[in-house]
């Protein structure tokens, strides 16, 4: 039998299904997007703050910003607009990175993203980041770590939402140090911790450099996904699944160029998490038009649909999902389907991730049927 064979045998049939079809006729619209149940598994903390916090975080710290308004510093770090390459989309972070280098800063940057989250009924959410880069002022890793698990922790109090961390370590640092943020993801397994990445510029920085740090990942039973097949070719996608273990890949577009890939990763119901607006603005991709996640939802793969960065590419879960129908025409049905895929693909202990399945089910569908009376509203998020 096979993973996925098991895995739809022994989720209860409320959870597996793949899709609630809605009524033909039922029309999309943001307000309808906006109250379905969502999970984002690809957001990134440094890239995903407030203006206004930067702002105010800044002048509490005697930070040198490159601009005093809200205005000024969306045109600074090219929010919204497209890149001539990923490494000119990263400069952004630099700016961000400027002002989380204390702990009142990743508490507040965490808290106030998953506030902002659970706002458009984000149900799970996965925050990813690398704390070897929030050392400048002498932080120790788990401080770091902790203040954000802090903030995540206070606004599922508060709002209902579930999260958790995924510890990336950087491509264009050394292996070195990939090696200690994998250590530090396997200290706090089981305490906040969901799972292990591999992030940064991916031209020359080949992810075999970091087999190390996978392998003891890997060696604990813990997860991990890698950025692979968004500024290279497949055979980063290659080297994610083969040489150092990812269970989930990071971008994907460029998978559409290797069919024999392909059909490995559909086949083994490997995950993407597809970021559409970002691959845009990053040049990944020339437009939405163009973007392969048509294809690869078409032909059976496993995609899940992320924000990235929410505050540099100006974007939302609702933003993404509705740019989908409007520029490659996903119908209400596909969309449920590829949130329910996100949730199948949440980096949670299989019971937990179960019982969240069958909710999640439940809730689209007293949220369709509300629609159908005309009468959507949002939910509130589940503790």
């Amino acid at each position: 039998m096979s993973q996925n064979e098991h895995e739809q045998q022994a989720i209860p049939s409320t959870a597996r299904r793949a899709t609630i079809a809605p009524p033909p006729a039922m029309e999309v619209t943001e307000e309808l997007l906006r109250a379905l149940p969502k999970a984002d598994l690809h957001c990134h903390l440094d890239g995903s703050m407030r203006l206004k916090t930067i702002l105010e975080l800044a002048e509490r710290q005697k930070v040198k910003l490159p601009a005093e308004n809200e205005e000024q510093l969306a045109r600074a770090i090219h929010m919204g607009q497209v890149c001539n390459s990923l490494e000119e989309y990263l400069v952004a972070f630099d700016v961000t990175l400027s002002v989380l280098q204390t702990e009142e800063a990743l508490y507040r940057s965490a808290y106030e993203l998953a506030l902002d989250a659970a706002a458009e009924n984000v149900r799970y959410l996965e925050v990813r980041y690398s704390p070897a880069l929030h050392q400048q002022r002498g932080l120790k890793m788990t401080q770091i770590l902790e203040s954000v698990l802090e903030g995540l922790r206070d606004a599922k109090h508060e709002v209902g939402i579930k999260s958790g961390v995924i510890i990336c370590g950087i491509r264009h640092i050394n292996p070195q140090s990939s090696m200690r943020q994998a250590e530090l993801a396997v200290a706090y397994k089981n305490k906040g911790v969901k799972g292990f990445d591999l992030a940064g510029a991916e031209y020359d920085f080949p992810a075999k450099d970091h087999k190390s740090a996978f392998q003891l990942i890997l060696n604990n039973n813990v997860n991990c996904t890698c950025h692979a097949g968004e500024a290279y070719g497949p055979e980063s996608i290659a080297q994610a699944l083969h040489l150092v273990g990812a269970h989930r890949i990071g971008h994907g577009v460029r998978l559409r160029e290797d069919g024999d890939l392909l059909n490995y990763v559909n086949d083994h119901r490997i995950p993407i998490e597809v970021c559409p607006s970002s691959n845009v603005q990053t040049g990944a991709v020339s437009d939405l038009a163009n973007h392969p996640i048509r294809f690869y939802f078409d032909y059976g793969l496993r995609v899940t649909v992320n924000t990235d960065n929410r505050l540099i590419t100006d974007t939302t879960m609702t933003k993404e999902l509705w740019l989908l129908h409007k520029h490659l025409g996903f119908t209400l049905e596909d969309l449920v389907t590829m949130l329910v895929f996100s949730f199948k693909s949440a980096f949670l202990p299989y019971r937990e991730k179960a019982d969240l399945i069958a909710a999640v089910n439940t809730e689209i569908e007293e949220t369709l049927r509300r629609q159908q009376k005309g009468r959507v509203q949002a939910v509130p998020a589940a503790g």
